[in-house]
């Protein structure tokens, strides 16, 4: 999950050594960030794009390695259209 700016802040405390200080603060100059806290949310959402890639370039690799693809039917059309229909409907179901 990508976090995205209008969501509630917390506040989490770290402790770095002087040297990290001094990277993130020159970092901050360089890269135009207004604080330290901005500085490390664009990293944490830079990680999390690499894991989310990571994540579907696996499942590319699970799917490449599973066998020859087969075309689709039209037993297989309706039958992913009512898996659709039956969620959709469930989804409905339960109260918000």
């Amino acid at each position: 999950m990508v976090f995205e700016e209008d969501h509630c802040m917390t506040t989490m405390n770290i402790s770095v050594p002087d040297e990290m200080k001094a990277f993130v603060e020159a970092q901050m100059a360089q890269e135009g960030y207004a604080s330290a806290s901005e500085y490390l949310r664009a990293l944490i959402r830079d990680a999390q794009k690499r894991r989310a890639k990571q994540a579907l370039e696996a499942k590319f690799r699970e799917a490449l390695e599973s066998g020859p693809a087969t075309p689709m039917t039209q037993d297989d059309w309706d039958q992913l259209e009512r898996q659709v229909w039956e969620r959709h409907h469930q989804e409905q179901a339960q109260p918000s």
